[in-house]
């Protein structure tokens, strides 16, 4: 499908949100919940530490939110945008609650090639690419233009301008 001009405003709203996430203490990550008509319907943005809950991700309220607020068919025609490409968890919950369509700003492969650039190799975790947790899910990314922007978020995140 490709990412479009109208998708990359619904990204830089993502990117808005990991701002405002980094700003309050939060890993800067920001999501959007676009349904079929073209409304948003739902944005959030990371707060795993501010909530010291680590599900507190974007992505998964977005899940939460979209089963108590939209139709099996609402939520097939909807897309979920975000600065960053769904870890496996958020994965995971997007492909059985039956969303749609997947945009995201960056990719899994280029935040893992960050976090080796700023010496961060040891994570508890390893990052799965969406289209190998939820296969046949239509996902578009990453976004040249908005990936640079989440690249300068994580380099201050961590500490290093």
């Amino acid at each position: 499908m490709g990412i479009s001009d109208h998708d990359r405003g619904f990204l830089r709203q993502c990117v808005d949100l990991a701002r405002q996430a980094l700003a309050a203490g939060d890993d800067p990550f920001g999501s959007v919940l676009v349904d079929g008509t073209g409304q948003v319907r739902y944005t959030d943005r990371n707060r795993t530490r501010t909530k010291q809950d680590v599900t507190w991700h974007p992505e998964f309220t977005i899940v939460l939110w979209a089963q108590t607020h939209m139709s099996a068919a609402e939520r097939a025609a909807s897309t979920v945008y975000t600065s960053g490409e769904h870890c496996q968890m958020c994965s995971t919950a997007h492909g059985y609650a039956g969303l749609g369509r997947i945009v995201f700003a960056s990719s899994s492969t280029q935040f893992v090639q960050w976090l080796s650039e700023l010496g961060i190799t040891n994570r508890p975790v390893r990052s799965i690419p969406i289209k190998d947790v939820v296969p046949g899910l239509t996902v578009d990314g990453p976004d040249d233009e908005t990936s640079a922007e989440v690249h300068k978020l994580v380099q201050a995140w961590r500490g290093k301008p």
